[in-house]
């Protein structure tokens, strides 16, 4: 168990992490440099590790003070954002929050959504990062995560269903006057492809087989590991392109690109809201997925 003493030596670590000085920390602090030095000399000593890289002209957190840096400041903010909840701010969200959304979607559905949430609670602090593959929320420290798909069963995740999307094959009218619409799978072949790209290899298709959801590998043409840039490829006319019906649709509907295959691609994909297991869900994680539960309810999130 930690010591009380050694508490303020914690949030004196995470000062001078933060500042990269002992003289900035301790102006921070209202303590000297020196008193500074000796609790993170402290605290040091109490780990058995060094936190710091020390020379004349730089400090740097070693690999061991990178990881207790992580674990401290979220604690430290923890206790900052409870104390700044008690009694009837309680129902208001505060503190920071650090959500993970796939980027196209999330920039395209999500980011509206969030920015709103964000003006009505301006004690609310957004983190919001765009990422096109699956992180450790943990690790990575992220409270809450919006995914794709089936979530692998994980005693230290919850997710909670939000929406499902159909995920429809487009491409240009131009590009499809030049090679003729696909009719069946096989058609696929003779086409060029835009595909996801995610850890050194391209992303298969979601579509439906004789009733069933099943995956299939189109060419490769072009590999991209960015959603927004797959979009803009398909704008382009670099041939056939698979994505969630809520990135194309203002394209469908203006007829800058045209749904193929319908027949393989009428099963839809659900949407998670999807967080770290914790003892109490905290209010301001709590608050956000009850808001996004309820937009999804009225068809926001499609």
């Amino acid at each position: 168990m930690v010591a009380i003493e050694s508490l303020s030596g914690i949030a004196t670590f995470v000062a001078v992490a933060r500042a990269s000085s002992f003289t900035q920390a301790g102006e921070l602090l209202g303590v000297s440099k020196s008193a500074v030095g000796k609790a993170v000399s402290r605290l040091e000593e109490r780990l058995g590790v060094k936190l710091f890289h020390r020379t004349t002209r730089r400090l740097a957190l070693t690999a061991d003070g990178e990881a207790y840096f992580t674990v401290c400041a979220r604690a430290l903010e923890g206790i900052s954002e409870a104390e700044g909840n008690l009694g009837t701010r309680l129902m208001e969200p505060a503190g920071r929050l650090r959500i993970d959304m796939p980027a196209a979607f999330g920039r395209k559905v999500m980011l509206p959504i969030l920015l709103d949430i964000g003006k009505a609670y301006p004690a609310l602090q957004l983190t919001l990062t765009f990422t096109d593959h699956v992180i450790d929320l943990v690790e990575e420290g992220v409270d809450l995560s919006i995914r794709f798909g089936t979530i692998e069963d994980s005693s230290d995740l919850v997710a909670r269903k939000l929406t499902s999307h159909r995920w429809v094959i487009c491409a240009t009218p131009a590009y499809l006057r030049k090679t003729g619409k696909p009719r069946t799978l096989a058609d696929i072949a003779a086409h060029r492809c835009i595909v996801g790209y995610r850890r050194g290899r391209p992303l298969s298709w979601h579509i439906t087989e004789d009733g069933k959801a099943t995956r299939f590998a189109p060419p490769p043409t072009y590999q991209i590991g960015d959603g927004e840039a797959m979009v803009d490829a398909a704008l382009a006319g670099m041939g056939l392109c698979q994505m969630p019906i809520a990135l194309f649709r203002q394209y469908i509907e203006s007829r800058r690109l045209v749904t193929v295959l319908d027949t393989y691609t009428a099963h839809e994909i659900d949407v998670h809201a999807v967080w770290p297991r914790t003892a109490h869900l905290r209010p301001k994680v709590r608050h956000v997925v009850d808001r996004l539960m309820e937009l999804a309810r009225q068809g926001r999130l499609n």
